[in-house]
């Protein structure tokens, strides 16, 4: 992956199973640090061993065409493993974000690029949806 020139590429991972507010406002915020946005996107067995047997809800082909028509994001890449640490070192973004749920040292990848924490919006999570449906 060749970065763009003179841009900054940025890049952000997550499930995305159940979309809220607070994705929103991570992809605009980190699409506001640089030109580029990448999401990495967890692949369905990934998150059925992350999450449970359960999950996702919705399947990656959906996923990712939800994820794809936000117009702050670029591109999306899927990835299979636990964490996104191989794609992470493929891409070698400028700064990658991630929610306020974690620490910079905390996140997979801090030893690649820059992190930045994007604060949690009020109590909003998918597990806290899900909970209040159950």
């Amino acid at each position: 992956q060749k970065k763009i020139m003179n841009n900054k590429v940025i890049f952000t991972n997550g499930c995305f199973d159940i979309l809220h507010i607070g994705h929103i406002r991570l992809l605009k915020y980190a699409k506001s640090l640089g030109n580029h946005l990448i999401v990495g996107l967890n692949s369905d067995e990934s998150i059925k061993r992350l999450k449970g047997y359960d999950r996702p809800f919705n399947k990656l082909e959906y996923r990712k065409e939800v994820i794809e028509s936000i117009k702050w994001v670029d591109e999306v890449r899927i990835f299979t493993e636990d964490t996104p640490y191989n794609l992470i070192k493929d891409l070698k973004p400028d700064i990658m974000v991630k929610g306020g749920d974690y620490t910079p040292s905390t996140v997979i990848g801090s030893d690649i690029c820059k992190v930045e924490i994007f604060n949690l919006v009020g109590n909003i999570s998918t597990t806290q949806i899900l909970n209040h449906v159950k």
